[in-house]
Formats: C-alpha cells, sequence, structure tokens
C-alpha cells in the first residue's frame, strides 16, 4: 500500500483508539489482518492494565502513541489491511488498500439466531445469543444456545425483572456510576443478568454488590463473577439486618426474598437511603401469624383466603410505611400468574419529602389489624 492509503487509514484508527479508551468496560480487542496475495498475517491489540500487541507470535506492551507508528510501518509491506474493531455489542470494519479506504458498522444482533429468542412467546431484553457466556455460566442456556426447558420460567422472571428497571433508572436519572445494591441475592442470577444489561446493553458504568446469609452462594456468585470477569461485582456474606454499604445504594434490588427476608431489604434500602428500592415479595408469613380483624371473621375462617388476604395485607403495609419514610411508591403486577403467584412488584423511589397521610394510615392498619410489621422491627434494631 501506497502512503496515501495509509495516511487515511490514519483518520479512521485514531478514532478507534479515542473509542477503545473511552469504551474499556466494553472493549473487546482490535484485529489487523495484513494481506498480501491470498495470505494473511493477523496481530491484535488488547487493553487491560497496560496496551498489549500481539503480531509474529510476539506480544509486547506499548504506548498509545506508538501504535499507529508500527501498524503503518506494516501496512506499507503488504498489500491491503483490514481492521475490525471489537467491544461488546458493536463491531466496527476498516477496508484499506489502494483502491479504497472505507469505514462501516456492523450489526452484531444480525448474527443471532432468532430460534434461541423467541421460543417462549416474548423477545428478550437481554438476548439470550448475545448473553451466551454469562446464561451457559448461570446454567439458563443448554449447549445448543436454547434455553433449558427447566429455566424458562426462572429466565422470563428475570429478563422481565431488568426490562421493568427502565424506568426506574430513568426516574433516579444519570449517574456518573450506579451502585446496585442485591438484597438476600441467593445465586445471584439477578445481579448478573443486570449488569450485564447495564453494562454491556446501555454501556452505563455501575457497580453491584451482593449480600447474602449463605455462604454458599456467596462463594458460587464470586467464582462466576471471577470466570465471566465481571470485575465490578462484589459479593459479602452478611446478615442484612447488621448490613451497612460503604456508600449510598443508588438502587437496591430483592427479587424473591422469603417472608421477612423482603422486610430486611427494605429496611436496609431506608436505612441507606437508596435512591430507589425494588423488590418483588415472597411468602407472606409473618402478618399472617399477626392480624386479626373481627368484621372479615367470616373470611378469614378459611384459611386460604385469610392467607391470600394477608398478602394483601402485607404489600400494602410495606407501601404505607415507605411512602411514610419519603419514598414515592408504586406497585405493579410484575409478571403473569402463570409464571408465579408471587407476581406483584414494589418500585420505591425516594423524594426525601414524608408523607403525614401514609403515616397516619400505617398506624392506624398497625391498630386495626394487631400487627407489629417487620419493616420497622428491622429498622429499630
Amino acid at each position: 500500500m501506497n502512503k496515501k492509503t495509509v495516511q487515511k487509514t490514519n483518520l479512521f484508527f485514531t478514532g478507534l483508539l479515542s473509542r477503545m479508551e473511552e469504551n474499556k468496560l466494553f472493549f473487546n480487542d482490535i484485529t489487523i489482518n495484513f494481506k498480501s496475495g491470498t495470505k494473511d498475517f493477523p496481530a491484535k491489540i488488547l487493553y487491560g492494565d497496560e496496551i498489549m500487541l500481539d503480531y509474529q507470535a510476539v506480544k509486547r506492551t506499548v504506548e498509545r502513541d506508538e501504535i499507529w507508528d508500527i501498524i503503518a510501518e506494516e501496512m506499507l509491506k503488504y498489500d491491503s489491511a483490514q481492521i475490525i474493531y471489537s467491544e461488546r455489542g458493536a463491531k466496527i470494519v476498516i477496508d484499506a488498500s489502494d483502491k479504497r479506504v472505507n469505514m462501516r458498522h456492523e450489526d452484531v444482533t444480525a448474527e443471532v439466531s432468532k430460534t434461541s429468542v423467541v421460543q417462549t412467546g416474548r423477545e428478550y431484553v437481554v438476548n439470550p445469543a448475545l448473553a451466551k457466556d454469562l446464561l451457559t455460566e448461570i446454567g439458563i442456556l443448554a449447549k445448543n444456545g436454547k434455553i433449558k426447558n427447566d429455566k424458562i420460567r426462572k429466565y422470563n422472571q428475570i429478563d422481565y425483572f431488568v426490562e421493568l428497571m427502565q424506568g426506574v433508572l430513568k426516574e433516579i436519572g444519570e449517574r456518573d456510576e450506579y451502585v446496585i445494591l442485591d438484597a438476600a441475592c441467593g445465586k445471584s442470577y439477578l445481579s448478573f443478568v443486570l449488569n450485564f444489561y447495564m453494562r454491556e446493553i446501555l454501556k452505563k458504568r455501575c457497580r453491584f454488590i451482593g449480600v447474602d446469609y449463605s455462604e454458599t452462594v456467596i462463594t458460587a456468585s464470586k467464582r462466576i463473577a471471577e470466570k465471566l470477569g465481571y470485575n465490578n461485582m462484589e459479593f459479602i456474606q452478611a446478615d442484612l439486618t447488621e448490613y451497612t454499604p460503604s456508600a449510598r445504594p443508588d438502587i437496591v434490588i430483592s427479587l424473591h426474598a422469603c417472608d421477612t427476608a423482603t422486610d430486611m431489604a427494605l429496611a436496609l434500602g431506608i436505612r441507606a437511603k437508596s435512591r430507589a428500592i425494588v423488590s418483588v415479595p415472597c411468602c407472606h408469613k409473618d402478618i399472617l401469624k399477626q392480624y386479626a380483624y373481627a368484621p372479615f371473621e367470616a373470611i378469614t375462617r378459611h384459611g386460604i383466603l385469610k392467607a391470600r388476604l394477608a398478602d394483601t395485607l402485607t404489600d400494602g403495609i410495606r407501601a404505607a410505611y415507605l411512602e411514610s419514610v419519603g419514598y414515592k411508591v408504586s406497585m405493579i403486577e410484575y409478571i403473569s400468574p402463570l409464571e408465579t403467584p408471587k407476581n406483584i412488584m414494589i418500585r420505591a423511589v425516594y423524594t426525601d419529602r414524608k408523607n403525614e397521610k401514609s403515616a397516619r394510615d400505617y398506624n392506624n392498619l398497625k391498630e386495626m389489624l394487631n400487627v407489629n410489621p417487620a419493616i420497622e422491627r428491622f429498622l429499630r434494631r
């Protein structure tokens, strides 16, 4: 190639280097294929703690300013070159020869197999083909790239949770870095999928903290994060009632924390003044064991009806308490009851304005039902 071709290529390549530095968290590599006749001579640029050039079976550290000089010198020796910039969710290709130099963007989603996506009647926010490594590692995908039959329900729940998080992110506004705390994280499926979505789809800087009482699930989550290279995630074994985060969380999340574990998560979010709290409660036993209301005795003498009413009362009490301490609360049907009967999502966004009416409603409910709600008990500790 002649010098004019090399100079034209430099205009495009300089932009790629800038993008590489700006999107370091999402950057994969830059591959250069020098061509002479029918032969290819590949080189690769990697960017970790340092910039590494792998060329002609030699790996060496290089400075940013010297990268182009090395490539330009090599281009002069060959007939043409193709430079492929790759980051999560994007691919940019530069084709250079003496005939022309052009740059194009390739849609990586075009490579997705539709059969791996549309097998449950809905299109996923976190596409299984794009998140193959993640979903395989957490046991959602089979070796053939399709969602395992016994994991379809679980993945529907997690993916829809992530979809609904879009509105929460908009409400709390742009942050330099989002801090998300997963309370009673369990196997951390939700954190892993949400981390993928925020980092690799939305391209937002984020940090995840998973907290759980079980040493087993914390150890397993650490192993998966290390294997996937998710160095923005940490997992801590701790009692939620005693744990205090080192930084104010932007969002506290909790998916199907059992009974009062949901109240522990909500109380933790309140104590930490989290900008948002998003929870899908699981079983509701605490209020069920406590409440009594004489006008409803003809209904509550039937155990199944008393239990169903307890579900509604528990989440209504939680909402009133959250509003009383300064949160704007909305409740939605999180997923079809055919997927799970525990399908109410509590979304609370901090306003810093206590609601006196909700405080009165909360106290009235306590007195009328003769209950001592767990959410308040955990905050008094």
